[in-house]
């Protein structure tokens, strides 16, 4: 094994990127912008001169560096192709960004993982789950991503789309998810999903006092709420909270992880998403897996570039 490695986590505005030794020390990390423009056609030149920038300030030679890994906010076949465009990234797509990337940089080994997988894969390799061979992560942002570790590999599916619990069909919906279907996990557990069900709520309540009424609020504004008695808003974290252990359970009776790690902006909201969550999960979870511990992630925007190099240096 060389002694270093480099992670990438590419996101629709910047790339993260981080320079580790193949232990699992992260070096240094820095960011750099994501060039959508005609299609996204500069990103792998981009991703590739900041690399090499890094590595000539540091005096690395392509004969020390292990390899470079990529998470993508897209499916991925073979760790290597990304086959469809990615909504967020201008366009771009459609790309065998393990051959692409590798011949930019000399050769030097690159491998590719969906970015929800690769931050589970993180989180299992040097975060909250360290130690475990099963895991799986969820991501509660703007959507829910999600990760599915099993015996210390990722299960990414025939078509790269294992681990996309967001979208779990929960419930019959008459709103459309931004992946077209109806009910989708997504709709109600996101950050975006629990504004647009409280609004839900105080439309339906419109005698129910509530602090939101007529503030122009977010997720977290939601939970801070409910945590201060709001009464309408504790409604909305208990339906929230329902639908995901609901779908967690699902996970459970299907993998029976030793973990669950919820990450992503939602999940700072503490004890008030916890408690509840894992309630609900129990109620809806098989009894061999109903005391399977639901924790937060702990290495934040940081699990995905640390995902990336355990791509690279494997078990």
């Amino acid at each position: 094994m060389k002694e270093y490695a480099f992670g990438i986590d590419l996101g629709g505005t910047t790339a993260k990127i981080g320079l580790f030794k193949t232990t699992g020390e992260l070096l240094e990390k820095w960011e750099v912008p994501t060039d959508t423009s005609n299609a996204g056609e500069h990103i792998l030149k981009n991703l590739a001169a900041a690399v090499q920038g890094k590595m000539q300030e540091k005096g690395l030679a392509a004969e020390q560096v292990e390899g470079v890994g990529v998470g993508v906010p897209g499916p991925v076949l073979d760790s290597r192709i990304v086959p469809i465009i990615c909504a967020n990234l201008g366009g771009w797509g459609k790309h065998n960004v393990a051959e692409e990337l590798g011949g930019m940089l000399g050769g030097i080994k690159v491998l590719v993982g969906n970015d929800a997988n690769v931050a589970a894969l993180g989180e299992i390799w040097m975060g909250a789950a360290k130690g475990c061979r099963s895991a799986v992560m969820v991501t509660l942002g703007t959507g829910v991503g999600g990760g599915v570790i099993v015996n210390g590999k990722v299960i990414d599916g025939t078509h790269g789309a294992g681990g996309e619990i967001g979208h779990i069909t929960d419930r019959h919906e008459t709103a459309a998810c931004g992946c077209g279907k109806h009910g989708c996990l997504e709709q109600y557990s996101s950050a975006t999903g629990v504004v647009r069900c409280m609004k839900k709520l105080l439309d339906e309540n419109p005698d129910t006092p509530c602090t939101l009424r007529g503030t122009e609020f977010a997720a977290k504004d939601v939970f801070d709420a409910a945590r201060n008695g709001d009464a309408l808003a504790a409604r909305e974290v208990d339906e929230m909270t329902d639908t995901l252990g609901m779908a967690l359970a699902n996970v459970a009776n299907t993998v029976d992880p030793e973990m669950f790690m919820i990450g992503g902006g939602v999940s700072r909201a503490g004890d008030v998403l916890f408690a509840p969550l894992r309630e609900h999960f129990k109620v809806y979870a098989f009894k061999s897996c109903r005391e399977t511990p639901i924790v937060p992630a702990i290495l934040g925007n940081d699990a995905g570039i640390y995902g990336s190099v355990r791509l690279i240096v494997g078990e």
